[in-house]
């Protein structure tokens, strides 16, 4: 389990939390174009329902297979949290 999955597993009020802020950010419109475009991907490459390696969005505006573990770290610090709140990159 990793580090977050931990804190969120121990801290129910944080939990909590977590589930309104997702809730109201999925339901914004851009983030279900975005959901839209890449479930269409993974019906286009015959991978959707089937678990695995997640359909990511590159800079150049195209779509890879990625893993989820890598997907979904990256850019982390943009989502709502101050800058002071980030992490600096060292590990315990």
């Amino acid at each position: 389990m990793k580090r977050t999955a931990r804190h969120y597993k121990k801290n129910p009020k944080s939990r909590a939390k977590k589930a309104v802020y997702d809730k109201e950010y999925n339901a914004r419109p851009d983030q279900k174009k975005k959901r839209a475009e890449l479930n269409r991907e993974r019906r286009k490459r015959g991978i959707y329902g089937k678990g695995g390696a997640d359909v990511s969005h590159k800079r150049g505006g195209g779509t890879t297979l990625e893993s989820p573990s890598k997907n979904r770290a990256r850019n982390g610090a943009k989502k709502g949290r101050p800058k002071s709140a980030r992490r600096t990159g060292t590990k315990k």
